[in-house]
């Protein structure tokens, strides 16, 4: 596995990425940092898959902010990270998790929950 340090970096870069609206509008950016066998638990309580964001319009567009991030390696290619997301647009709290999984020499996120909290 890379330098922990530079891993943590990376992935915090790519889970901002997915909080940028460029991002979350772009079917073609969110197919390359999905898993083709992506799912997420939602804060919403629902399930979510890849086809559920790259096949449509992309995912919707909100004023979010990150902090927190931690990384918990799993093995030399699985990395767990961890984080709160401050959503301004409907003022919610988030605890975040995500599985990251190096497919084919790149980080995908293969698995993502969120559960709101009340700070």
């Amino acid at each position: 596995m890379k330098n922990q340090f530079v891993l943590k970096e990376h992935l915090c870069e790519l889970e901002q990425q997915l909080l940028e609206s460029g991002t979350r509008t772009s079917p073609a950016k969110l197919d390359k940092l999905l898993a083709d066998v992506f799912f997420e638990f939602g804060s919403s309580g629902n399930v979510w898959y890849k086809k559920d964001a790259v096949g449509g319009e992309g995912l919707s567009v909100r004023e979010m902010t990150l902090s927190d991030f931690e990384i918990y390696p799993l093995s030399e290619d699985t990395v767990l990270a961890t984080y709160r997301v401050k959503d301004e647009t409907r003022m919610q709290n988030t605890l975040r998790s995500s599985i990251w999984k190096l497919i084919d020499g790149r980080w995908q996120m293969f698995f993502h929950q969120g559960t709101l909290t009340k700070s």
